[in-house]
């Protein structure tokens, strides 16, 4: 199962990707609450239908609190360019055991070291 993150959903909203379509037609995809609440802040066409699509996704665990702060000192996250978001969709991969597919270079960085990149 593979986490899409924001910016690889952004791309297939403006362009679209072969690769998602796949991957969402064999069930494959993975959402997150941050992720549909980030899309959410932007503006998009046909905007109710797209988050009730993504609503409708199977869901990572989500990682509380405390559990995404130990990720990021117990993995030295912290000065890397990552965002709160960018370690919670890491620490929820990490949890759900699925990897991540981001297009931030940044992010998708850290998911390789971490060894959930896809």
């Amino acid at each position: 199962m593979i986490l899409v993150d924001t910016s690889v959903w952004i791309e297939q909203l403006r362009r679209g990707s072969e690769r998602l379509q796949s991957l969402l037609y064999d069930e494959q995809v993975l959402c997150h609450p941050f992720i549909i609440g980030e899309l959410a802040c932007g503006t998009l066409r046909n905007r109710q239908e797209i988050l009730r699509l993504l609503s409708v996704l199977p869901q990572v665990l989500v990682a509380d609190h405390e559990e995404v702060v130990h990720l990021v000192e117990g993995r030295h996250l912290y000065g890397r360019g990552l965002g709160w978001v960018d370690v919670h969709l890491l620490a929820s991969s990490i949890l759900t055991r699925c990897t991540l597919w981001t297009l931030d270079k940044r992010l998708r960085q850290v998911a390789a070291a971490l060894k959930i990149s896809m």
